[in-house]
């Protein structure tokens, strides 16, 4: 009876510490072989791992209705857009008011004004008008002949020739018209007021002021 007693209690011990010691091995070693898998799926920069996202086929869209081009080859932008209102003995009609500058990119541009129950009707009615009163401006390449400031009621402006790849310096008024008409190289500056319309009619007007440079001078003997 004393000897089969120690016996057991030495068969025993071994399964006990055996049972133990399993899981835990399986629970510290399967994280550490499962996460370079995990790690392979994302190596691509997916979330998530899966199929790459692919790219949409539909064309990028352009600066949106202030700039397009028509199939006549004429530009047009959109200046200002304003709502306006007038009384009439029923009361008040209220409508939007739209600034147009058009141009061919190669020395004729227009400035129109239209009136209209929304933006679309508006647009098209200052853009036809506009298109009737193009008119054609003295260049030379890419910048103006020569310096020009012009007044026109509260609207000042400047505008000086410049170097090949200096860019159209001006501001949002100015460079609307300057574009259109095609001059990619000018500086230029606003003296007087903000009004962006005093200041497209201003620069109009100045371009209209421009002479052309004769280069078939004879000298003075």
């Amino acid at each position: 009876m004393t000897e089969a007693k120690p016996a057991e209690k030495a068969e025993a011990k071994p399964e006990v510490k055996t049972e133990a010691v399993k899981p835990q091995a399986a629970a510290v070693i399967a994280p550490a072989t499962q996460a370079p898998a995990a790690h392979a799926q994302n190596a691509g920069g997916y979330k998530g791992g899966g199929k790459p996202r692919q790219m949409s086929s539909r064309p990028q869209r352009g600066r949106g209705r202030d700039r397009n081009r028509n199939e006549d080859g004429i530009d047009r932008k959109i200046v200002s857009i304003r709502r306006v209102s007038r009384t009439y003995s029923g009361g008040k009609r209220m409508r939007l008011s739209v600034v147009v500058v058009v141009g061919d990119g190669a020395g004729k541009v227009g400035v129109g004004i239209g009136k209209g129950e929304d933006v679309r009707k508006a647009e098209e009615k200052a853009y036809n008008r506009a298109k009737k009163a193009m008119m054609k401006i003295n260049l030379r390449g890419t910048t103006i002949p020569h310096q020009v400031t012009y007044k026109k009621g509260a609207a000042l402006v400047f505008m000086k020739p410049a170097a090949p790849g200096t860019g159209v310096i001006a501001g949002k008024a100015m460079r609307s018209v300057l574009e259109m008409v095609g001059v990619k190289d000018i500086l230029t500056k606003v003296l007087g007021t903000n009004n962006s319309i005093s200041n497209v009619y201003a620069t109009l007007e100045a371009l209209q002021q421009l002479k052309p440079i004769k280069t078939n001078v004879k000298p003075v003997k």
